[in-house]
């Protein structure tokens, strides 16, 4: 399986991923290859459309990997605002696992947020507490990816 022969291909940031189910689930019903990238093995059954890439340990390995790898048309999945700022301006879409769909209107004041709550963070305002993960948010991410996937494949 080559990216070149597919359309549409799905980049997983997958070390911390909760929706790969999800995404497996609405991929085989699209026929869509995924890229499920980490930095150790994955024991996931994940067919044939699945290819498990395994990086180098050491920060941000997996995101230049899908970084380097993602181009129009495809879509990454990842809770990491500056790798979905990449995707997006290597001409990716980008969908947080709650189901955020981020764009060039959105992405700016994500990553603003994102140092905001970093800086907190460090200078011991805030605890870092992020919500739970919940099925509202699973529902979300599937409809989103499943949406987005739909109108990628409408494109000529």
């Amino acid at each position: 399986m080559t990216q070149q022969n597919h359309k549409i291909s799905i980049y997983v940031d997958a070390d911390a991923c909760p929706v790969k189910e999800e995404i497996l689930k609405v991929a085989y019903r699209h026929n869509t290859p995924v890229f499920l990238v980490s930095n150790q093995w994955m024991r996931i059954d994940a067919g044939p459309l699945v290819q498990k890439i395994v990086v180098q340990e050491g920060a941000d390995q997996a995101d230049n990997w899908i970084a380097e790898h993602i181009g129009n048309n495809d879509i990454a999945v990842t809770s990491d605002i500056p790798l979905a700022k990449r995707c997006l301006d290597a001409g990716g879409i980008a969908i947080g696992p709650t189901g955020k769909l981020f764009s060039a209107d959105n992405i700016g004041m994500a990553v603003a947020m994102r140092d905001l709550k970093a800086h907190l963070r460090e200078t011991g305002e805030s605890k870092g507490h992020n919500p739970s993960f919940t099925k509202t948010d699973r529902s979300n991410f599937l409809h989103e990816l499943d949406r987005q996937i739909c109108l990628l494949s409408r494109q000529p």
